[in-house]
Protein backbone atom coordinates (compact mmCIF):
# COMPACT_ATOMS: atom_id res chain seq x y z
CA UNK A 1 0.00 0.00 0.00
CA UNK A 2 1.68 3.17 -1.24
CA UNK A 3 1.68 6.47 0.76
CA UNK A 4 -1.39 8.02 -0.09
CA UNK A 5 -3.32 4.82 0.10
CA UNK A 6 -2.24 4.38 3.58
CA UNK A 7 -2.94 7.94 4.45
CA UNK A 8 -6.92 7.37 3.01
CA UNK A 9 -7.07 4.34 5.18
CA UNK A 10 -5.69 6.10 8.52
CA UNK A 11 -8.28 9.04 7.58
CA UNK A 12 -11.56 6.82 7.06
CA UNK A 13 -10.95 5.08 10.45
CA UNK A 14 -10.34 8.23 12.26
CA UNK A 15 -13.51 9.41 10.75
CA UNK A 16 -15.64 6.51 11.74
CA UNK A 17 -13.84 6.57 15.27
CA UNK A 18 -15.34 9.96 15.61
CA UNK A 19 -18.89 9.54 14.72
CA UNK A 20 -18.80 6.23 16.78
CA UNK A 21 -17.71 8.82 19.94
CA UNK A 22 -20.18 10.95 18.80
CA UNK A 23 -23.08 8.55 18.82
CA UNK A 24 -21.71 7.52 22.31
CA UNK A 25 -21.81 10.93 23.79
CA UNK A 26 -25.71 10.98 22.43
CA UNK A 27 -26.08 8.18 23.47
CA UNK A 28 -25.54 8.83 27.12
CA UNK A 29 -27.60 12.23 27.16
CA UNK A 30 -31.17 11.35 25.10
CA UNK A 31 -33.56 9.01 27.08
CA UNK A 32 -34.41 5.69 25.29
CA UNK A 33 -37.06 5.15 23.58
CA UNK A 34 -40.21 3.51 24.17
CA UNK A 35 -39.21 0.71 21.91
CA UNK A 36 -35.51 0.85 23.14
CA UNK A 37 -37.53 0.11 26.27
CA UNK A 38 -39.14 -2.71 25.83
CA UNK A 39 -36.64 -4.47 23.94
CA UNK A 40 -34.32 -3.62 26.95
CA UNK A 41 -37.40 -6.00 29.10
CA UNK A 42 -36.70 -8.48 26.83
CA UNK A 43 -33.13 -9.13 27.79
CA UNK A 44 -33.71 -9.08 31.22
CA UNK A 45 -35.45 -12.52 29.73
CA UNK A 46 -33.85 -14.15 27.06
CA UNK A 47 -35.11 -16.26 24.86
CA UNK A 48 -35.23 -17.97 21.57
CA UNK A 49 -38.10 -15.80 20.54
CA UNK A 50 -40.22 -12.86 21.24
CA UNK A 51 -43.55 -11.65 20.14
CA UNK A 52 -42.85 -9.51 17.78
CA UNK A 53 -39.00 -10.20 16.59
CA UNK A 54 -36.06 -12.30 16.68
CA UNK A 55 -33.90 -12.02 19.99
CA UNK A 56 -30.86 -10.72 18.77
CA UNK A 57 -31.87 -7.52 20.09
CA UNK A 58 -32.15 -8.36 23.35
CA UNK A 59 -28.80 -10.01 23.17
CA UNK A 60 -27.20 -6.86 22.24
CA UNK A 61 -28.72 -4.79 24.92
CA UNK A 62 -27.75 -7.19 27.51
CA UNK A 63 -24.24 -6.92 26.35
CA UNK A 64 -24.18 -3.53 26.61
CA UNK A 65 -25.79 -3.33 29.81
CA UNK A 66 -23.59 -6.05 31.78
CA UNK A 67 -20.25 -3.70 30.90
CA UNK A 68 -22.34 0.14 31.40
CA UNK A 69 -25.23 -0.91 33.59
CA UNK A 70 -28.93 -0.22 33.27
CA UNK A 71 -28.52 3.14 31.39
CA UNK A 72 -29.31 4.82 28.25
CA UNK A 73 -25.25 4.16 27.34
CA UNK A 74 -25.67 0.84 28.71
CA UNK A 75 -28.75 0.01 26.46
CA UNK A 76 -26.86 1.51 23.48
CA UNK A 77 -23.39 0.51 23.56
CA UNK A 78 -22.88 -2.61 21.82
CA UNK A 79 -25.58 -1.61 18.97
CA UNK A 80 -23.08 1.64 18.35
CA UNK A 81 -19.59 -0.36 18.79
CA UNK A 82 -20.65 -2.69 16.16
CA UNK A 83 -20.94 0.06 13.70
CA UNK A 84 -17.03 -0.39 13.76
CA UNK A 85 -17.48 -4.03 12.18
CA UNK A 86 -19.76 -3.11 10.31
CA UNK A 87 -17.40 -0.48 8.50
CA UNK A 88 -14.58 -2.87 8.30
CA UNK A 89 -16.86 -5.32 6.10
CA UNK A 90 -18.38 -2.17 4.14
CA UNK A 91 -14.83 -1.47 3.97
CA UNK A 92 -13.24 -4.87 2.31
CA UNK A 93 -16.17 -5.53 0.24
CA UNK A 94 -16.09 -2.41 -1.99
CA UNK A 95 -12.18 -3.16 -2.01
CA UNK A 96 -13.04 -6.45 -3.13
CA UNK A 97 -16.23 -6.01 -5.63
CA UNK A 98 -14.39 -2.97 -7.35
CA UNK A 99 -11.17 -2.65 -6.52
CA UNK A 100 -9.24 0.77 -4.55
CA UNK A 101 -8.41 2.33 -1.41
CA UNK A 102 -10.63 5.38 -2.62
CA UNK A 103 -13.99 3.54 -3.39
CA UNK A 104 -13.59 1.41 -0.13
CA UNK A 105 -13.00 4.26 2.05
CA UNK A 106 -16.32 6.34 0.45
CA UNK A 107 -18.45 3.70 0.87
CA UNK A 108 -17.82 3.25 4.15
CA UNK A 109 -17.60 7.01 5.13
CA UNK A 110 -21.05 7.51 3.19
CA UNK A 111 -22.54 4.48 5.26
CA UNK A 112 -21.87 6.04 8.85
CA UNK A 113 -22.99 9.22 8.22
CA UNK A 114 -26.18 7.94 7.04
CA UNK A 115 -28.82 8.23 9.42
CA UNK A 116 -29.98 5.04 8.96
CA UNK A 117 -26.51 4.36 10.15
CA UNK A 118 -25.55 7.35 12.45
CA UNK A 119 -29.74 7.22 14.60
CA UNK A 120 -30.24 3.52 13.29
CA UNK A 121 -27.51 1.75 15.96
CA UNK A 122 -27.63 4.72 18.44
CA UNK A 123 -31.71 3.89 19.02
CA UNK A 124 -31.61 0.29 19.01
CA UNK A 125 -33.92 -1.66 17.57
CA UNK A 126 -33.94 -5.31 15.34
CA UNK A 127 -32.54 -3.19 12.41
CA UNK A 128 -29.21 -2.41 14.17
CA UNK A 129 -27.90 -5.77 14.31
CA UNK A 130 -30.15 -6.33 10.83
CA UNK A 131 -27.78 -3.92 9.21
CA UNK A 132 -24.51 -4.87 10.57
CA UNK A 133 -25.39 -8.59 9.94
CA UNK A 134 -26.45 -6.99 6.50
CA UNK A 135 -22.34 -6.03 5.71
CA UNK A 136 -21.01 -9.22 6.99
CA UNK A 137 -23.31 -11.26 3.88
CA UNK A 138 -22.30 -8.62 1.54
CA UNK A 139 -18.59 -8.69 2.26
CA UNK A 140 -18.55 -12.92 2.97
CA UNK A 141 -20.17 -13.35 -0.70
CA UNK A 142 -17.32 -11.09 -1.80
CA UNK A 143 -14.81 -13.37 -0.61
CA UNK A 144 -16.61 -16.38 -2.04
CA UNK A 145 -16.16 -14.44 -5.47
CA UNK A 146 -12.78 -13.22 -4.59
CA UNK A 147 -10.88 -16.40 -3.72
CA UNK A 148 -13.39 -19.56 -5.10
CA UNK A 149 -13.11 -21.04 -2.08
CA UNK A 150 -16.53 -22.77 -1.02
CA UNK A 151 -15.49 -22.71 2.74
CA UNK A 152 -16.69 -18.86 2.76
CA UNK A 153 -19.88 -20.15 2.25
CA UNK A 154 -19.81 -21.39 6.08
CA UNK A 155 -19.29 -17.62 7.08
CA UNK A 156 -22.07 -16.41 4.64
CA UNK A 157 -24.16 -19.02 6.44
CA UNK A 158 -22.91 -17.53 9.77
CA UNK A 159 -23.80 -14.16 8.44
CA UNK A 160 -27.46 -14.79 6.78
CA UNK A 161 -28.04 -16.85 10.44
CA UNK A 162 -27.35 -13.48 12.49
CA UNK A 163 -29.49 -11.44 10.19
CA UNK A 164 -32.22 -14.06 10.59
CA UNK A 165 -32.29 -13.70 14.33
CA UNK A 166 -32.06 -9.62 14.10
CA UNK A 167 -35.49 -9.67 12.31
CA UNK A 168 -37.34 -11.76 9.53
CA UNK A 169 -36.56 -9.09 6.41
CA UNK A 170 -33.30 -11.57 6.14
CA UNK A 171 -35.02 -14.06 4.86
CA UNK A 172 -34.90 -12.08 1.52
CA UNK A 173 -31.38 -12.92 1.31
CA UNK A 174 -31.66 -16.47 0.26
CA UNK A 175 -33.64 -15.34 -3.06
CA UNK A 176 -31.18 -12.43 -3.60
CA UNK A 177 -27.99 -15.34 -3.39
CA UNK A 178 -29.52 -17.67 -6.30
CA UNK A 179 -30.54 -14.66 -8.26
CA UNK A 180 -26.78 -13.56 -8.31
CA UNK A 181 -25.78 -17.79 -8.68
CA UNK A 182 -28.18 -17.74 -12.04
CA UNK A 183 -27.14 -14.43 -13.21
CA UNK A 184 -23.12 -14.72 -13.46
CA UNK A 185 -22.68 -17.48 -15.84
CA UNK A 186 -18.75 -18.51 -13.84
CA UNK A 187 -21.06 -19.22 -10.61
CA UNK A 188 -23.20 -20.88 -11.69
CA UNK A 189 -20.98 -24.39 -10.73
CA UNK A 190 -21.93 -23.10 -7.40
CA UNK A 191 -24.93 -25.21 -7.66
CA UNK A 192 -23.31 -28.55 -7.68
CA UNK A 193 -21.09 -27.43 -4.96
CA UNK A 194 -22.28 -28.77 -1.33
CA UNK A 195 -20.62 -25.79 0.01
CA UNK A 196 -23.70 -23.46 -0.54
CA UNK A 197 -26.46 -26.19 1.06
CA UNK A 198 -24.05 -26.09 3.86
CA UNK A 199 -24.17 -22.51 4.00
CA UNK A 200 -27.82 -23.13 4.34
CA UNK A 201 -27.75 -25.43 6.87
CA UNK A 202 -25.31 -23.33 8.99
CA UNK A 203 -28.09 -20.62 8.72
CA UNK A 204 -30.84 -22.82 9.70
CA UNK A 205 -28.62 -24.17 12.71
CA UNK A 206 -28.61 -20.30 14.23
CA UNK A 207 -32.13 -19.65 13.06
CA UNK A 208 -33.24 -22.98 14.75
CA UNK A 209 -34.01 -21.32 18.49
CA UNK A 210 -36.78 -18.85 16.63
CA UNK A 211 -38.01 -21.71 14.85
CA UNK A 212 -38.43 -23.85 18.23
CA UNK A 213 -39.70 -20.76 20.31
CA UNK A 214 -42.60 -20.05 17.83
CA UNK A 215 -43.47 -23.73 17.39
CA UNK A 216 -43.98 -23.77 21.68
CA UNK A 217 -45.80 -20.44 20.69
CA UNK A 218 -49.05 -21.23 17.88
CA UNK A 219 -46.40 -19.69 15.79
CA UNK A 220 -47.07 -16.52 16.78
CA UNK A 221 -44.35 -14.23 15.81
CA UNK A 222 -44.51 -15.69 12.27
CA UNK A 223 -48.32 -15.57 11.95
CA UNK A 224 -48.00 -11.41 13.08
CA UNK A 225 -44.54 -10.26 11.33
CA UNK A 226 -45.69 -12.31 7.55
CA UNK A 227 -49.32 -11.00 7.91
CA UNK A 228 -48.60 -7.41 8.39
CA UNK A 229 -49.28 -6.87 4.14
CA UNK A 230 -52.47 -8.56 3.50
CA UNK A 231 -53.33 -8.62 -0.62
CA UNK A 232 -56.88 -7.95 0.52
CA UNK A 233 -55.69 -4.70 1.94
CA UNK A 234 -55.08 -2.70 -0.94
CA UNK A 235 -54.23 1.35 0.29
CA UNK A 236 -51.31 2.08 -2.35
CA UNK A 237 -51.47 5.54 -0.64
CA UNK A 238 -48.33 4.45 1.65
CA UNK A 239 -46.17 4.04 -1.93
CA UNK A 240 -45.48 7.60 -1.57
CA UNK A 241 -44.20 7.77 1.76
CA UNK A 242 -41.00 5.41 0.57
CA UNK A 243 -39.00 7.84 -1.39
CA UNK A 244 -39.14 10.59 1.18
CA UNK A 245 -38.31 8.85 3.82
CA UNK A 246 -35.93 6.97 2.40
CA UNK A 247 -34.29 10.47 1.28
CA UNK A 248 -34.05 11.45 4.68
CA UNK A 249 -32.69 8.50 6.03
CA UNK A 250 -30.24 8.20 4.06
CA UNK A 251 -29.50 12.11 3.87
CA UNK A 252 -29.83 13.55 0.33
CA UNK A 253 -27.12 13.65 -0.95
CA UNK A 254 -26.16 10.44 -0.33
CA UNK A 255 -28.92 8.90 -1.60
CA UNK A 256 -28.15 11.08 -4.75
CA UNK A 257 -24.67 9.44 -5.12
CA UNK A 258 -26.62 6.23 -4.62
CA UNK A 259 -29.23 6.41 -6.79
CA UNK A 260 -26.50 7.54 -9.80
CA UNK A 261 -24.34 4.15 -8.71
CA UNK A 262 -27.44 1.96 -9.17
CA UNK A 263 -27.83 3.90 -12.57
CA UNK A 264 -24.54 3.36 -13.63
CA UNK A 265 -24.29 -0.31 -12.28
CA UNK A 266 -27.24 -1.05 -14.59
CA UNK A 267 -26.74 0.61 -17.73
CA UNK A 268 -23.20 1.82 -18.00
CA UNK A 269 -21.67 -1.40 -16.18
CA UNK A 270 -19.22 0.10 -14.21
CA UNK A 271 -17.45 -2.96 -12.84
CA UNK A 272 -16.91 -6.53 -13.19
CA UNK A 273 -20.22 -8.62 -14.13
CA UNK A 274 -20.17 -10.81 -11.08
CA UNK A 275 -19.95 -7.53 -8.93
CA UNK A 276 -22.39 -5.17 -10.63
CA UNK A 277 -24.57 -8.33 -10.40
CA UNK A 278 -24.95 -9.41 -6.34
CA UNK A 279 -25.07 -5.32 -5.55
CA UNK A 280 -28.55 -5.42 -7.52
CA UNK A 281 -29.52 -8.55 -6.37
CA UNK A 282 -29.06 -7.89 -3.10
CA UNK A 283 -30.66 -4.13 -2.98
CA UNK A 284 -33.70 -5.02 -5.94
CA UNK A 285 -34.61 -8.19 -3.73
CA UNK A 286 -35.70 -6.41 -0.89
CA UNK A 287 -36.69 -3.25 -2.21
CA UNK A 288 -38.98 -5.44 -4.39
CA UNK A 289 -40.62 -6.63 -1.73
CA UNK A 290 -40.98 -3.38 0.51
CA UNK A 291 -42.39 -1.85 -3.00
CA UNK A 292 -45.78 -4.61 -2.97
CA UNK A 293 -45.59 -3.92 1.02
CA UNK A 294 -45.78 -0.78 0.90
CA UNK A 295 -49.52 -1.30 -1.72
CA UNK A 296 -50.92 -2.75 1.50
CA UNK A 297 -49.27 -1.28 4.80
CA UNK A 298 -47.17 1.49 5.81
CA UNK A 299 -43.41 0.94 5.50
CA UNK A 300 -41.38 2.60 8.21
CA UNK A 301 -38.03 3.73 7.13
CA UNK A 302 -35.84 2.06 9.22
CA UNK A 303 -36.85 -1.56 7.34
CA UNK A 304 -34.84 -0.80 4.57
CA UNK A 305 -31.53 -1.39 6.51
CA UNK A 306 -30.71 -4.62 4.88
CA UNK A 307 -30.77 -2.26 1.34
CA UNK A 308 -27.88 0.27 2.98
CA UNK A 309 -25.01 -1.87 2.47
CA UNK A 310 -25.36 -2.40 -1.38
CA UNK A 311 -26.63 1.03 -1.87
CA UNK A 312 -24.04 2.77 -0.26
CA UNK A 313 -21.20 0.48 -2.35
CA UNK A 314 -22.99 2.08 -5.43
CA UNK A 315 -23.06 5.36 -3.56
CA UNK A 316 -18.94 5.05 -3.63
CA UNK A 317 -18.82 3.81 -7.14
CA UNK A 318 -20.58 6.11 -8.68
CA UNK A 319 -18.28 8.70 -6.68
CA UNK A 320 -14.46 6.96 -8.23
CA UNK A 321 -15.03 4.71 -10.80
CA UNK A 322 -17.98 6.02 -13.13
CA UNK A 323 -17.02 8.45 -15.98
CA UNK A 324 -19.21 11.05 -15.85
CA UNK A 325 -20.12 13.68 -18.30
CA UNK A 326 -18.68 17.40 -16.99
CA UNK A 327 -22.55 18.50 -15.69
CA UNK A 328 -23.17 15.14 -13.65
CA UNK A 329 -19.40 14.98 -12.69
CA UNK A 330 -20.10 18.50 -11.04
CA UNK A 331 -22.75 17.14 -9.33
CA UNK A 332 -21.20 13.87 -7.90
CA UNK A 333 -17.93 15.61 -6.52
CA UNK A 334 -20.68 18.24 -5.09
CA UNK A 335 -22.55 15.40 -3.56
CA UNK A 336 -19.12 13.50 -2.43
CA UNK A 337 -17.86 16.65 -0.52
CA UNK A 338 -20.55 17.66 1.31
CA UNK A 339 -22.18 14.51 1.95
CA UNK A 340 -20.65 13.38 5.42
CA UNK A 341 -20.65 17.14 6.46
CA UNK A 342 -24.30 17.62 6.10
CA UNK A 343 -24.91 14.35 7.89
CA UNK A 344 -23.31 14.94 10.53
CA UNK A 345 -25.05 18.17 10.81
CA UNK A 346 -28.25 16.01 10.27
CA UNK A 347 -27.46 13.78 12.87
CA UNK A 348 -26.51 16.11 15.45
CA UNK A 349 -29.67 18.85 14.60
CA UNK A 350 -31.84 15.37 15.38
CA UNK A 351 -30.35 14.81 18.44
CA UNK A 352 -30.83 18.79 19.54
CA UNK A 353 -34.49 18.46 18.90
CA UNK A 354 -35.34 14.93 20.24
CA UNK A 355 -33.38 16.40 23.95
CA UNK A 356 -34.87 19.97 23.81
CA UNK A 357 -37.14 20.58 21.21
CA UNK A 358 -35.37 24.16 20.84
CA UNK A 359 -35.33 23.74 16.84
CA UNK A 360 -39.03 23.83 16.88
CA UNK A 361 -39.55 26.35 19.19
CA UNK A 362 -40.74 23.78 21.15
CA UNK A 363 -43.53 22.31 19.44
CA UNK A 364 -44.48 18.93 18.32
CA UNK A 365 -42.14 17.20 15.96
CA UNK A 366 -41.69 13.47 15.11
CA UNK A 367 -39.56 12.66 18.10
CA UNK A 368 -41.63 13.87 20.90
CA UNK A 369 -43.62 10.73 21.70
CA UNK A 370 -40.94 8.20 21.19
CA UNK A 371 -37.91 9.58 22.70
CA UNK A 372 -38.61 9.31 26.42
CA UNK A 373 -37.33 13.14 27.75
CA UNK A 374 -39.05 13.83 30.59
CA UNK A 375 -39.99 10.10 31.61
CA UNK A 376 -37.23 10.48 34.79
CA UNK A 377 -38.86 13.50 36.18
CA UNK A 378 -42.65 11.74 35.49
CA UNK A 379 -41.56 8.25 37.22
CA UNK A 380 -40.55 10.34 39.78
CA UNK A 381 -43.87 11.53 40.23
CA UNK A 382 -45.52 7.80 40.04
CA UNK A 383 -43.54 6.73 42.25
CA UNK A 384 -44.32 9.06 44.74
CA UNK A 385 -47.87 8.16 44.34
CA UNK A 386 -46.67 4.34 44.57
CA UNK A 387 -45.40 4.75 48.09
CA UNK A 388 -47.99 7.30 49.75
CA UNK A 389 -50.63 4.65 48.36
CA UNK A 390 -48.49 1.58 49.34
CA UNK A 391 -49.47 0.37 45.74
CA UNK A 392 -47.40 -3.33 45.16
CA UNK A 393 -47.07 -3.04 41.53
CA UNK A 394 -47.85 -0.47 38.34
CA UNK A 395 -50.27 -1.86 35.41
CA UNK A 396 -49.91 0.00 32.04
CA UNK A 397 -52.15 0.06 28.99
CA UNK A 398 -49.61 -0.70 26.32
CA UNK A 399 -46.13 -1.58 25.97
CA UNK A 400 -44.41 1.44 25.33
CA UNK A 401 -45.07 3.08 28.78
CA UNK A 402 -44.98 -0.70 30.51
CA UNK A 403 -41.25 -0.46 29.46
CA UNK A 404 -40.95 3.01 30.28
CA UNK A 405 -41.83 3.03 33.61
CA UNK A 406 -39.80 -0.26 34.40
CA UNK A 407 -36.84 1.26 33.08
CA UNK A 408 -37.55 4.57 35.07
CA UNK A 409 -39.05 3.35 38.16
CA UNK A 410 -36.55 2.24 40.88
CA UNK A 411 -35.33 -1.50 40.06
CA UNK A 412 -37.24 -4.13 41.17
CA UNK A 413 -40.61 -2.52 40.84
CA UNK A 414 -43.16 -4.58 39.84
CA UNK A 415 -44.20 -3.53 36.49
CA UNK A 416 -46.90 -5.24 34.16
CA UNK A 417 -48.89 -4.67 31.09
CA UNK A 418 -52.54 -5.30 32.08
CA UNK A 419 -53.00 -6.45 28.58
CA UNK A 420 -51.40 -8.60 25.59
CA UNK A 421 -50.18 -10.73 27.74
CA UNK A 422 -48.45 -12.54 24.98
CA UNK A 423 -45.92 -9.92 24.53
CA UNK A 424 -44.32 -11.19 28.38
CA UNK A 425 -44.12 -14.68 27.74
CA UNK A 426 -40.71 -15.31 28.33
CA UNK A 427 -40.95 -13.14 31.76
CA UNK A 428 -43.05 -15.86 33.70
CA UNK A 429 -46.40 -15.52 36.22
CA UNK A 430 -45.90 -12.49 38.54
CA UNK A 431 -46.10 -13.05 42.05
CA UNK A 432 -50.00 -13.31 42.48
CA UNK A 433 -49.05 -11.50 45.73
CA UNK A 434 -48.37 -8.34 44.25
CA UNK A 435 -50.95 -8.08 42.28
CA UNK A 436 -53.65 -8.93 45.64
CA UNK A 437 -53.23 -5.88 47.03
CA UNK A 438 -53.78 -1.90 45.80
CA UNK A 439 -52.38 -1.48 42.43
CA UNK A 440 -51.83 1.89 40.25
CA UNK A 441 -52.90 2.07 36.85
CA UNK A 442 -50.73 4.66 34.17
CA UNK A 443 -52.15 5.60 31.51
CA UNK A 444 -52.86 8.92 29.11
CA UNK A 445 -55.23 11.14 30.29
CA UNK A 446 -58.42 10.15 28.39
CA UNK A 447 -61.77 12.00 28.70
CA UNK A 448 -64.10 8.79 29.08
CA UNK A 449 -61.47 7.34 31.53
CA UNK A 450 -61.03 3.76 31.68
CA UNK A 451 -64.55 1.49 31.89
CA UNK A 452 -62.95 -1.80 31.74
CA UNK A 453 -60.88 -1.05 35.22
CA UNK A 454 -64.77 -0.77 36.94
CA UNK A 455 -65.07 -4.19 35.86
CA UNK A 456 -61.88 -5.44 37.28
CA UNK A 457 -62.15 -3.72 40.68
CA UNK A 458 -64.68 -2.59 43.16
CA UNK A 459 -62.81 0.68 43.69
CA UNK A 460 -61.12 2.97 40.87
CA UNK A 461 -60.10 6.22 42.32
CA UNK A 462 -57.99 8.82 40.25
CA UNK A 463 -55.08 9.98 42.70
CA UNK A 464 -53.36 12.24 40.03
CA UNK A 465 -52.31 14.14 36.87
CA UNK A 466 -48.96 14.12 36.42
CA UNK A 467 -47.42 15.69 33.16
CA UNK A 468 -44.79 14.40 30.56
CA UNK A 469 -42.59 17.46 29.56
CA UNK A 470 -40.01 19.01 27.22
CA UNK A 471 -39.43 22.01 27.81
CA UNK A 472 -42.18 24.06 27.94
CA UNK A 473 -44.04 21.29 26.09
CA UNK A 474 -46.65 19.47 27.62
CA UNK A 475 -46.06 15.83 25.38
CA UNK A 476 -48.52 13.92 27.88
CA UNK A 477 -50.88 13.86 30.68
CA UNK A 478 -51.18 10.68 32.18
CA UNK A 479 -54.09 9.71 34.44
CA UNK A 480 -52.48 7.86 37.57
CA UNK A 481 -55.62 5.30 39.14
CA UNK A 482 -55.71 3.53 42.42
CA UNK A 483 -56.88 0.23 42.02
CA UNK A 484 -58.32 -1.35 45.13
CA UNK A 485 -60.20 -4.87 45.41
CA UNK A 486 -59.76 -7.02 42.36
CA UNK A 487 -62.49 -8.89 41.65
CA UNK A 488 -60.76 -11.55 39.99
CA UNK A 489 -58.29 -11.82 37.59
CA UNK A 490 -56.00 -8.79 37.37
CA UNK A 491 -54.63 -9.33 34.23
CA UNK A 492 -56.17 -9.46 30.65
CA UNK A 493 -55.18 -13.18 29.51
CA UNK A 494 -57.17 -13.37 26.05
CA UNK A 495 -54.80 -14.53 23.01
CA UNK A 496 -53.44 -12.21 20.58
CA UNK A 497 -55.78 -12.08 17.01
CA UNK A 498 -52.50 -14.16 15.61
CA UNK A 499 -52.95 -17.12 17.94
CA UNK A 500 -56.88 -17.64 17.53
Amino acid sequence: MGGADARIVRNTALVIFALVTLRLVAAAVTPITFDEAYYWMWSKNLAGGYYDHPPMVAYVIRAGTMIAGDTELGVRLVSILLALPMSYAIYRSAAILFGGVRVAATSAILLNVTLLASVGTLIVTPDAPLLVASSFVLFFLAKVLESGRGAWWLAVGAAVGAALLSKYTAMFFGAAILIWLACVPKLRRWFLSPWPYLGGLVALALFSPVILWNADHQWVSFTKQLGRARIEDFRPVFIAELIPTQIAFATPLVFILGAMGLHALTWQRAGALASRVLIEAMFWTVVAYFVWHSLHARVEANWFAPVYPPFVLAAGAAANLVQWRPRQRRLVDFCLRWAAPAGIVMFAALVVQANTGWLSGYRRDATVRSVGVGWRELAAGIEAERVRHGATCVLAQDYGTTGWLAFYLPRGTCVLQQNQRIRWVNMGEPDPRLLAGKLLYVDELRPDGHPVLNDLFAKVTQVAQLQRKRGPLVVETYGIDLLEDAKGDVLDRSPPPEAR
